[in-house]
């Protein structure tokens, strides 16, 4: 039988924050090392997309090792066959089929994408990139080259997964089964077994997730940060003028978050928390926890982090992009003969 593929990308770019480590990182590495020999996990560098927007280009090369190093320091098994980690633009492939896929998508429904109207808002016409727009078809390339049946993706994403979905379907139709079709979002969360949408809030405002593109990051723990920015960061965090320590993320988000953190970073189940503090009226000892754990959680990941060793990163990279090459040279092959550019 063929193998479960779980495909998912590894951030190129961009510094990378404990939101990130709790919400994706740390998912992603259980996956990795939980997922038995009938399951193949794709874990890419999706670098080609890292410039849909302007970034500094000569420091993405080094921000791609640094990233792969903080997997690596989250548990990120590279001794196991069936996890690859590979970059995006070392396969080919990757490029060509979203050319093909480019010529059978609507300019209608990628104008429509939700992430492209919000993003290129906020950069002015002249600023805004085909790469942008063509976005969710280099995505789907990235999905439909290795057949993967399963894409952990939050809220953000969905669209472009199910976009993905009429892709292969549209031309399944067309040409016969060439595409592998994704599972649909409910099914995706059904497998995942968890809630995909897991934000972490930025300490500053508690109303927006954590991220660094935060106009600020006095509110956004760096994985890189030393113990004493964090736990200032944690200790000045915005809460509220209630008095009161109840966990109502309408009413009370910055408290709320902050008993969120507690219980990921401790590994306690969330009830426990919300009883220990319930009827509390300062919120100084809860910080107080919360930059204990912070402080904890910092030290024993960078620790680990300083270890990593960059030859086995590299070593990795070598033989999952040999591999991936080969498998995704298959399915292009296929589309290519399917539209007649092959023999």
């Amino acid at each position: 039988m063929p193998k479960t593929v779980i495909l998912t990308g590894l951030r190129a770019n961009n510094d990378l924050h404990i939101g990130n480590y709790l919400g994706a990182l740390k998912p992603i590495v259980d996956l990795a090392k939980n997922a038995d020999e009938s399951t193949q996990i794709n874990l890419f560098v999706p670098d080609l997309h890292s410039f849909t927007t302007p970034i500094e280009h000569g420091s993405l090369s080094a921000s791609i090792t640094t990233n792969l190093k903080l997997y690596v320091a989250a548990g990120l098994p590279l001794d196991k066959p069936n996890v690859y980690i590979y970059r995006q633009s070392y396969i080919p492939a990757h490029s060509e089929l979203t050319w093909i896929l480019d010529c059978f998508a609507g300019y209608g429904e990628l104008q429509r994408m939700t992430q492209f109207k919000d993003k290129s808002a906020s950069v002015g016409n002249e600023r805004i990139s085909m790469g942008l727009l063509n976005y969710p078809v280099l995505m789907a390339a990235d999905i439909l080259l290795y057949g993967a049946n399963y894409i952990p993706v939050g809220d953000d994403q969905t669209q472009h997964l199910e976009f993905t979905r009429d892709l292969a379907e549209r031309m399944n139709k067309q040409f016969g089964d060439i595409f592998v079709v994704p599972l649909p979002v409910a099914k995706q969360h059904e497998f995942f077994n968890k809630d995909q949408g897991l934000r972490v809030k930025d300490l500053s405002d508690p109303t927006k997730k954590m991220s660094k593109s935060s106009e600020s990051s006095k509110g956004v723990i760096f994985l890189t940060d030393s113990i004493d920015e964090a736990k200032a960061k944690v200790l000045s965090a915005t809460t509220d003028s209630l008095n009161a320590i109840n966990y109502n993320k309408e009413t009370q988000p910055g408290v709320s978050n902050l008993m969120d953190l507690v219980a990921l970073l401790t590994d306690t189940p969330l009830d426990q928390v919300i009883a220990k503090y319930k009827d509390q009226t300062s919120y100084a000892s809860l910080k107080s926890d919360v930059a204990t754990a912070i402080e904890n959680f910092l030290k024993e990941f960078q620790g680990r982090l300083s270890s990593v060793d960059e030859n086995a990163i590299k070593a990795k990279l070598e033989s999952s992009e040999s591999a991936m090459n080969t498998q995704a040279n298959e399915t292009l092959i296929k589309v290519q003969k399917a539209v007649g550019l092959r023999a």
